[in-house]
Parts: structure tokens; C-alpha cells; sequence
């Protein structure tokens, strides 16, 4: 067996001493490619269409409103005798007919529309006191449109539920007690049907519409999940494999390569993270959750720089963290360029409750008295930006000291804020003590900034 085969990871066998190569990303299969842009389309199409039962609807409301009108025309020819002003009833008809001929030819399902239709149909009912006489209307003859303003009554209903069903049948009835000044059996009858024609259907469409979205949301569920599922099976096989080789052949190496190595696994390790978990929460505290400060720091052991740190887990919040990662690797830096080629450093890290302390100390020559100020006015900022800058932004101190006989101390502060108490009382007065103490140092970091940096 090959023991640099390609293909080979943590889960297959080697030889002792193998070098694992990581896997290459598989190739993904051509049918279920096309199942899943299927699937996809097919989502798609639901979650953008309306509900099949609200479609129906609509449809019916455009062969009720025809209908209503065929059944207005036969109720004004059947007692045509009795009509007072024929016509103005025939007037009315061809109003109601333009209407009918024009959302039939052109439908339009807005609120503004069956406005409009509404507003006919409770026209056409009062101006039947216009072309019947009094006595006609009180002995109970049908009102010139009979039911076509029912129409928009569904209409209502469909658009804004039981609630827009109910107002645009009790308008229609308000103008048929209206129009019939004494009201007869056959108003109140056909008034508590519209009530319930107009309230049932909205609640049907409520309901169809709260099913559809309930539907849509499972539906986007599921391929949000198959896609991520997709998605790890790649990273899983490919990504997370090669991030592993690198920090085990990086931790291998060491030195310089170490840093590397630790980066490497950090990601694996939050990208693993993200293609496994599914509780969101638990993906937000991987990326944004406490972490622990020992390792983030452990890189930057080796070529003459050794880490001492405690036992116990120093947790910080990962923008805080990842600041004075970067503050150490700036104080790095410098005993690198500046102490010598034979100079050691130290990196000493301690956390008592309050506050965390990360002191880096080194065998160089030293720092010169005066020389921070010569670098600032000379326009170099890497002290002043990198170290003391951070920590005056996390509301921590930053102090660079020179001993006589050689030999550089950067001690950095942070405030504990996970078990510091955030407040005392004294003489019946709440005072922040973290935060005086933070403000307070904050400025001597900014003071010692302004002449370091």
C-alpha cells in the first residue's frame, strides 16, 4: 500500500509513519445534479405561485360577476312592466356590463379594483329607488343589480380575508336596508347570506393561505438542509481533510510554520463546526463565542520564544482575543527586527480573576530612552497603532519598559469582563468600579501612546 496514495485521510489505513495526503474534492455525480436543479425548480415554482384554492376562487369570481349580470338582465326583462324609468334600469345594466366585460378581458386582483366594483354595485342598489316606484320597492321587488355586487363582496374576501369579506357585506347591506327604507324578510335574508358568504370564504382563504405559507417555509427547510447536507459531504471530503494535513504537517515542522499549522486548525475547526451543527446558536458561539487565549497564543512558540501560560482556561471574547493575539505578534515582531539575533523572548500569560496579563519580555539590547518618541515624529507608528492603540480600544493598558542593563517588558492588560463585579455600593451610591478602572487606564494608554507611538 502506498503510503502518500492520493485519496488517503484519517480514516483510512497506512503504513507507520505514512504521510497522509488529503483527499481531492469528489466530482459530483451528473443524475444527482439534475435531480436537485429539479427539486429546486419545483420549489421554486410552489413557493411563488398562489395557493391552488385561492386560484379557484378567483376564477369563480369572474363567472359569478358574468352570471350576476345574465341574472340581473332576466330579473329587469321579467318585470320590466313594473319598472318606473326602463331606461334608467337599462342604464344601470350597461354600467354593470362595461364593468363585468372589462375585469373579465383584463382581471385585476387589487384592493383598488374591487374598491371600485363595490362602489358600483352599492350605486346600482341605491339608484333603485331612482326607477321603481316606492310601492314596487316596499312590496319587495329585486333592486336592479339582484346579486351581482355579491362579486365584490368575495372579492374582498379573497384579498383581505374574513375581515375584508365582513366589511364589504355589511356595506351591501347597509345600502339594501337603504334602498328598501322599510326592510322585508327578503333584505334580511339575502343580507345575512352575503355576512356569511363574504366571512366563510375569507376564513377559507386565511387558511389556505396560512397552510401555503406554512407549506413554503418547510419546503425552504428542507432545501436549505439537502443543499448544506450537499455541501459537507464536498467540504467534508476535500476542505477539512487538506486543513488537517496542513496543521499536522505545520505542527510537524514547527517554527515559523507552527503559526500557520494553528491557523489551519482554527478554521477546520469552525468550518467543521458549521457543517455539522444545526442549532444556530451553537454556529453564532463557534464564530463569535469565547475562546480560549492559550491557544490562539500557542503559534508562537519556537525560534527562541517560549509561551508559559496556566492550567486553567483563559476565556475572552474572540474580537478581544484575536486584538492581543495580534498585540503579542506586533511585540514579536519588534524583538525580532530590534533586540538582536541572539536575543530570547518570553510570552507569560496569566489571568487572577480581574483582569488578564500578557507580558512579553526578551534578552535584547533594549529600547533607548527617547527612542519611541525619534519613531513617532519620524512617522513610524507600529508601536503606538499595533500595541498600544489595541488595548486602549479594548479599554485595556499597554506599558513598554527598558531595564539598565538591556532587555525590553510589554505588559498588556485587559479587563476580566466575564467575572470582573461590575458594580459596588458606597454611602447609598452605585458606582462602576470596572469601569472607572477601565476609563483610567484607557487614558494612561492613550498618555503613553501619544509619546510611543
Amino acid at each position: 500500500m502506498d503510503p502518500t496514495r492520493r485519496g488517503a485521510g484519517p480514516d483510512h489505513e497506512g503504513g507507520p509513519g505514512a504521510e497522509v495526503m488529503p483527499a481531492p474534492v469528489p466530482p459530483l455525480d451528473g443524475v444527482a445534479v439534475a435531480a436537485d436543479a429539479t427539486v429546486a425548480a419545483s420549489t421554486v415554482a410552489v413557493l411563488d405561485d398562489e395557493h391552488a384554492i385561492v386560484r379557484g376562487l378567483w376564477r369563480g369570481v369572474d363567472v359569478f360577476r358574468c352570471l350576476a349580470l345574465a341574472y340581473a338582465v332576466w330579473s329587469v326583462w321579467e318585470r320590466h312592466e313594473q319598472i318606473a324609468h326602463l331606461v334608467g334600469a337599462v342604464a344601470i345594466l350597461a354600467v354593470l356590463a362595461g364593468w363585468t366585460l372589462a375585469v373579465t378581458l383584463r382581471p385585476v386582483r387589487t384592493v383598488r379594483a374591487y374598491t371600485i366594483e363595490l362602489a358600483i354595485g352599492c350605486s346600482a342598489i341605491l339608484a333603485t329607488r331612482l326607477v321603481d316606484d316606492p310601492e314596487v320597492i316596499t312590496a319587495g321587488a329585486k333592486t336592479i343589480p339582484s346579486i351581482w355586487p355579491t362579486a365584490a363582496v368575495v372579492g374582498f374576501a379573497v384579498l383581505r380575508g374574513w375581515r375584508g369579506g365582513l366589511a364589504a357585506a355589511s356595506l351591501v347591506a347597509a345600502c339594501s336596508f337603504v334602498e328598501v327604507v322599510q326592510p322585508t324578510p327578503n333584505t334580511i335574508t339575502n343580507s345575512i347570506f352575503g355576512l356569511l358568504l363574504g366571512g366563510c370564504i375569507g376564513y377559507c382563504v386565511d387558511l389556505a393561505r396560512s397552510s401555503h405559507a406554512a407549506l413554503a417555509e418547510a419546503m425552504r427547510l428542507d432545501a436549505a438542509r439537502a443543499e448544506r447536507d450537499r455541501l459537507a459531504r464536498t467540504v467534508h471530503d476535500g476542505v477539512l481533510q487538506t486543513l488537517a494535513f496542513i496543521n499536522r504537517r505545520a505542527t510537524d515542522i514547527g517554527g515559523e510554520t507552527a503559526r500557520l499549522g494553528a491557523m489551519a486548525g482554527e478554521q477546520e475547526r469552525i468550518l467543521r463546526t458549521l457543517v455539522s451543527q444545526t442549532d444556530l446558536s451553537e454556529v453564532g458561539r463557534a464564530l463569535s463565542g469565547d475562546v480560549d487565549l492559550r491557544g490562539l497564543l500557542r503559534h508562537v512558540e519556537g525560534d527562541g520564544v517560549q509561551l508559559v501560560s496556566p492550567a486553567d482556561a483563559v476565556l475572552l471574547p474572540r474580537r478581544v482575543a484575536d486584538e492581543v493575539v495580534a498585540a503579542v505578534e506586533a511585540a514579536l515582531d519588534n524583538v525580532r527586527k530590534h533586540a538582536g539575533d541572539d536575543a530570547r523572548a518570553w510570552v507569560l500569560l496569566d489571568d487572577d480573576g480581574d483582569e488578564i496579563a500578557v507580558t512579553i519580555r526578551d534578552s535584547g539590547r533594549g529600547v533607548p530612552s527617547g527612542r519611541l518618541e525619534e519613531a513617532v515624529g519620524q512617522g513610524r507608528l507600529g508601536v503606538s497603532s499595533s500595541i498600544l492603540g489595541r488595548l486602549a480600544d479594548l479599554g485595556g493598558t499597554a506599558s513598554i519598559t527598558s531595564g539598565p542593563a538591556g532587555g525590553t517588558t510589554v505588559e498588556l492588560r485587559i479587563p476580566n469582563r466575564r467575572t470582573a463585579r461590575p458594580t459596588n455600593r458606597h454611602h447609598g451610591r452605585r458606582t462602576d468600579t470596572t469601569t472607572d478602572r477601565t476609563t483610567d487606564r484607557a487614558s494612561e494608554a492613550r498618555t503613553r501612546g501619544r509619546g510611543a507611538s
